[in-house]
């Protein structure tokens, strides 16, 4: 069975009359990539500050790489990584004075820094720029920066706040790239991110909405949460087709994914009929309606609708 080095139950954290993180239960085990998925204002940036000992839960409790994220904060930051959103990055220093100043906040000494600093550097394709300004930097290697900052004292679990956010594609995925060599190294790896591709790219998530896990487990699994069908709809005029449907088709939710609608539905037989006489009856060109594997996106989408419509 596989070591268990991140155990929360029951976490909850309340600012005044707002509720930012409600009965939080979670399971990661080591050597994996564990993903915190959800939209701006799901919790999750709170949840990982209560996980790395910044921020004290109102009730509940969590362990992380064996210490309690209140009892022992202090000794559990030499064993975590954490990258915030806003990473603190010194704009004044070179690359290799950024390195060498968290190396002196960690207490990593002379000795054991030197190979250390050669690695990642070199893995995160920094070495050509390691006298440049970080302010001089691009947002992409700024993130490999931060990332290589908070690396430098092996730290056996990191975490990652929305680490690619703002971040372009290609330097999206060279961070991935990284991330993976990670693990591979033995670090466990906590990252949370809004964009639903990069959470397919996690061993397993769990799904944040206003503070709440919707649900929990490898990609494929959380993409069985979905209930019910999906359909692909297909015409001339997509941002339209989605404006009319969201108006009249009240037992389905529907999304825009590029020249493609979405419709999650539970009875994929009547939704499409009533989907074509709409259409048909509005002048629209019905190109195609079929039914489709959800994606991570149209499961999130569909999931946070039920409480929403509830309410």
């Amino acid at each position: 069975m596989s070591e268990l080095v991140i155990h929360a139950s029951g976490l909850r954290r309340t600012f005044k009359d707002l509720v930012a993180v409600d009965h939080l239960d979670l399971d990661v085990t080591a050597g994996e990539i564990f993903g915190l998925v959800g939209p701006d204002g799901a919790g999750k940036s709170t949840t990982m500050r209560m996980l790395t000992g910044i921020l004290n839960p109102t009730s509940g409790q969590a362990q992380v790489a064996g210490f309690d994220v209140v009892k022992d904060s202090e000794p559990l930051k030499e064993h975590i990584g954490y990258m915030s959103q806003r990473f603190g990055l010194y704009a004044d220093l070179t690359v290799m004075e950024n390195i060498n100043f968290y190396a002196d906040i960690y207490g990593v000494s002379s000795r054991d820094r030197g190979g250390k600093i050669d690695q990642l550097l070199g893995f995160s394709n920094l070495t050509p720029f390691q006298h440049r300004l970080a302010g001089n930097l691009s947002g992409g290697m700024k993130q490999k920066l931060g990332l290589a900052c908070a690396l430098i004292h092996t730290p056996r679990v990191l975490f990652l706040d929305e680490p690619t956010n703002g971040v372009d594609p290609v330097s999206r995925r060279d961070f991935w790239r990284i991330l993976y060599q990670l693990v591979r190294d033995g670090v466990t790896i906590f990252v949370s991110t809004a964009y639903l591709d990069e959470a397919e790219r996690c061993n397993r998530l769990a799904l944040l909405h206003q503070g709440r896990l919707v649900g929990v487990g490898t990609p494929q699994e959380v993409k069985q949460l979905m209930p019910g069908a999906l359909l692909e709809v297909r015409t001339n005029a997509p941002r339209r087709t989605a404006a009319l449907l969201r108006e009249k088709l009240t037992e389905a939710t529907v999304g825009l994914f590029g020249d493609r609608v979405h419709l999650a539905t539970r009875d994929a037989v009547a939704t499409e009929k009533q989907a074509r006489d709409i259409l048909n009856e509005a002048g629209f060109e019905v190109l195609s309606i079929r039914p489709i594997a959800p994606s991570l996106e149209d499961v999130f989408v569909s999931v946070i609708a039920q409480p929403a419509a509830a309410s």
